[in-house]
Order: C-alpha cells, then structure tokens, then sequence
C-alpha cells in the first residue's frame, strides 16, 4: 500500500488490471496485477509489448529477443519481478509484483518517464 501512496504522489497511476498472460512465460504472473502507468507525450507513438521471461531477458508475443538498444538499457534498470512492458497509443505501463523499497518504485517512474 506504501508504494501505491508513493506512486501516486510521484505522479504515476496505478490499477490492478486483469491479464491474459502467454502460456509459454517459464511462470505464470498473477491476474489481476499491479500496473503502474503514465501517459504517453508523443503524437505517433509507436505500439510494443515485452515480456522478462527471465531476469533481463525481454522477448516479444513471437517470443522473439527484443533488439532495441534504447528499449534494452531502459529495461535493465527495471527488477526482476517486472512481468511485462508495454506501449500503447495512450499509455505507457509496467505490469510488476510490487516487491522493494521506493528506489524501486523511482527505477520504475524514470523508466516510464523516459519512454513515455
């Protein structure tokens, strides 16, 4: 619940939202999970969704390894309990198991922050 407080404070929303998740991730996240999110800024964002199916290790829904050296160096600050990440044409959100301290939850906030 702390971080829940926090995020809000820092300007992050939050919600429980229900997941489908992919039946080939190595363990299966809970449904409903935390989904931190902000809005995204850019007119013409462009639509992705990664999955950790290992701690730093981001795939896509063809389970293909993300290649993006921007997307990557923002995903490697993020912890190893972050399920999913993704982009739509209005949010940018971070699917997490709310483990840690508020430095985690400030990792998690620059990451949205910079891809938002």
């Amino acid at each position: 619940m702390a971080l829940r407080m926090e995020a809000r404070r820092i300007g992050m929303a939050m919600q429980l939202a229900p997941q489908e998740w992919p039946h080939w991730l190595p363990r299966q996240p809970p449904s409903p999970c935390a989904q931190y999110h902000r809005p995204r800024r850019s007119s013409k964002p462009d639509v992705w969704t990664y999955w950790q199916t290992e701690p730093g290790i981001w795939v896509n829904r063809w389970r293909e390894p993300c290649e993006d050296v921007a997307l990557l160096t923002h995903f490697s600050t993020l912890p190893a309990d972050v399920f999913k990440v993704e982009a739509d044409s209005q949010m940018i959100a971070v699917y997490w198991a709310e483990r840690g301290e508020a430095d985690v939850l400030q990792r998690i906030n620059a990451v949205l922050k910079a891809l938002a």
